[in-house]
This record gives C-alpha cells, structure tokens and sequence, in this order.
C-alpha cells in the first residue's frame, strides 16, 4: 500500500531525457469521442474483466474499472478503462503475452512511472492500464471513481469540464493527451477534495 504521502502527490512524472512512453508505431488517440453514459459499461468491463482474470490466473493480483465510464451517470469516451495490478509489471514476459493473446496491443511503456504499461484493445475498445503492487495511480484512480459516484456537485463539475474540453480540443484538432491537459485543473482541484475527505491531507 502507498504512503498518504505518495497517493496525494500528483507531480507529473515527464520521461527520462530522450525517452518516449510510447512503443515505436503507437500515439494517442486522435479525436475526442464523447458521448452520454451507456448502462452497458458495466457489462462489457465484466465480461473483459472474466478474460483478463482467466488469462492471467493467480498474476492478476487486482482488475478494477476506473475511469468515466465506471462512474453512472458521467460521459465520456466510449472507452472502457481498466487498472490490472501484477506481481511486478516490468517482468513483460510473464504477463503481456497472456494480455496480447486478448487482441489488446501494447502502446505506453513507462518504467519510470510506477512500471506503468498500457495496452489498447478496439472490440470493445478499452485501455488496459498495468501496474506493479503499491501503485499510488492505482488508488487514485479507484478514490477518484469513489468520490465522483458519492458526490453528485463533483461529479456534475466533472461532466461540464470534461464536455467543454472535449469540444475544444476537436475544435481545435487536439489530440488525447491534450484534452487531458484542459482537464487537469478540475481534476486537481477535485483530489483536493478526496484527499481532505480521505483524511490524506
């Protein structure tokens, strides 16, 4: 488990001089897709999260569906976002050709950030999101989840702000990276608000 101090840090981790996460041939996704909440998430993360479970067997320590789409009510891209948490996730051997065998690709590799490995799958099309043990991203995501589905004023800022960047990065022909980025001070500003809750702060 992460120290309180570890999980409210938020400090952006950038690459190592000359590094890139992302695997030669992949970038992000182009446009921002956004559209209403669809009751069938939940469905299509159980039915991903039974052949994850079954393809890693005793390696998936945790599989939980974080993100937008895991939170009823909220729009977002109709992209299934799953955390899966691995004895060590640098050891690439002893997981990813399970994972790849699912049809999901390999896109971010970023050892300097908690192990963080990240694969896309396109039918349904999610982001599996694979860490090591202790991952403070991980409990962020899941406290994030949390708060949002128990605090409907946070969780209606979150909707505006995600819907107005979302229009703004097509207008503009950004990519996701940066319609995160127009998010990122409402996301902060909301931690803030989880920490305080949590009692991390």
């Amino acid at each position: 488990m992460p120290t309180p101090a570890e999980i409210v840090d938020l400090t952006p981790f950038d690459p190592p001089p000359g590094k890139s996460g992302w695997v030669p041939g992949q970038g992000p996704r182009a446009h921002i897709d956004m559209v209403d909440a669809d009751p069938s998430w939940l469905a299509v993360f159980t039915s991903l999260e039974q052949q994850i479970r079954t393809a890693l067997g005793d390696l998936a320590v945790a599989v939980e569906h974080v993100g937008s789409t895991a939170v009823p009510g909220l729009p977002a891209k109709p992209i299934i976002d799953i955390d899966v948490t691995v004895p060590d996730a640098g050891d690439e051997a002893a997981w990813l050709p399970e994972l790849e065998a699912l049809g999901l690709v390999l896109t971010v590799r970023e050892p300097w950030w908690h192990e963080h490995r990240c694969l896309r799958g396109d039918d349904p099309a999610t982001n599996v999101h694979v860490f090591s043990p202790g991952s403070p991203e991980v409990v962020r995501h899941r406290l994030f989840r949390d708060w949002l589905i128990e605090h409907p004023e946070d969780l209606a800022m979150y909707r505006d702000t995600k819907v107005a960047a979302a229009a703004a990065s097509n207008a503009a022909g950004e990519h996701v990276m940066e319609y995160n980025a127009r998010k990122e001070s409402v996301i902060h500003e909301i931690y803030g608000r989880v920490f305080r809750g949590e009692g991390l702060l």
